[in-house]
């Protein structure tokens, strides 16, 4: 509507003639301007009231089994060539699991600024969220070059390589990022991934100690619960397994990880067979 109004006074201008004609147009786009200044300031308002959104929805978590997307809300900066729009725009589609959106977005703003750190950083969350490993490996590797001390893209490369079954290189970079205790977050999905790792070879003592280090961490991270259990589950302790899922159930009953405790305490009860497989 605004735009056809504008479109309209553009036309008068063509063939405006007499002072009166030029006085009308004038208050015309007076109007226009005043008008279409309420409507980006209303827009405004529902942007950053989708953003509001955006975080709730964050904080009902994931039940895939991959990681839960922890990279905070970028520091937006006015730009003159507009990479920081593309940054926003990465970091809430991944926030709403549009991974390829995300990518997209990020990628244009990798073009437009290269040596944009954060814009790398999120890209990878996006490239490994979307399953593209081996970009996502690429993407973090740059990263870890400009910052070595970057802790949560090296929790992240750890987390890939326990995806591609490379284990050893695994251990590495999660045991590293736990030495290097930077970031809190960091520390605590290193512990579990580790614990992921050693479950996976079947190293269920190992496991253990480090899953038992992500549930005293991080107590809402139900799926550490749910790991955990299946741990002691496997190495002969089922009582202890019932009662760790009992505690994962009891976190937060409505997240998506609290619900699979509790069918493991179902299946438990029934005599059923527990998955080794996280997503069995």
């Amino acid at each position: 509507m605004l735009r056809a109004e504008f479109e309209a006074i553009e036309a008068r201008l063509g063939i405006a003639t007499a002072g009166a004609d030029r006085e009308e147009i004038k208050r015309s786009i007076i109007a226009l301007f005043k008008r279409t200044d309420t409507a980006v300031s209303e827009l405004q308002g529902l942007k950053n009231d989708i953003r509001g959104l955006v975080d709730r929805y964050k904080q009902l978590g994931t039940d895939d089994g991959g990681p839960q997307f922890t990279g905070a809300r970028p520091q937006i900066h006015e730009d003159h060539i507009g990479a920081s729009t593309y940054v926003e725009k990465g970091w809430s589609l991944i926030s709403l699991g549009d991974h390829a959106g995300a990518i997209q977005a990020l990628t244009k703003a990798m073009d437009l600024s290269p040596n944009d750190t954060q814009a790398q950083s999120l890209l990878g969350w996006a490239q490994m969220l979307h399953q593209e490993y081996d970009d996502a490996l690429a993407t973090f590797s740059r990263v870890l070059m400009k910052e070595p001390a970057n802790a949560l893209a090296r929790v992240n490369v750890g987390y890939i390589c326990l995806k591609k079954r490379i284990f050893g290189e695994a251990i590495e970079h999660l045991s590293r990022a736990i030495r290097l205790d930077n970031d809190r977050k960091a520390t605590l999905y290193a512990n579990y991934y580790l614990g992921l790792v050693y479950f996976e070879r079947g190293m269920y003592e190992d496991a253990q100690t480090f899953l038992q280090k992500a549930v005293g961490l991080g107590p809402n991270l139900i799926e550490a619960y749910y790991d955990l259990g299946r741990t002691q589950w496997f190495s002969g302790q089922q009582d202890l397994a019932k009662q760790t899922w009992a505690a994962g159930a009891l976190a937060n009953r409505f997240a998506p990880w609290a619900k699979r405790c509790q069918e493991m305490l179902d299946l438990a009860a029934k005599g059923g067979e527990v998955p080794r497989s996280a997503s069995s």
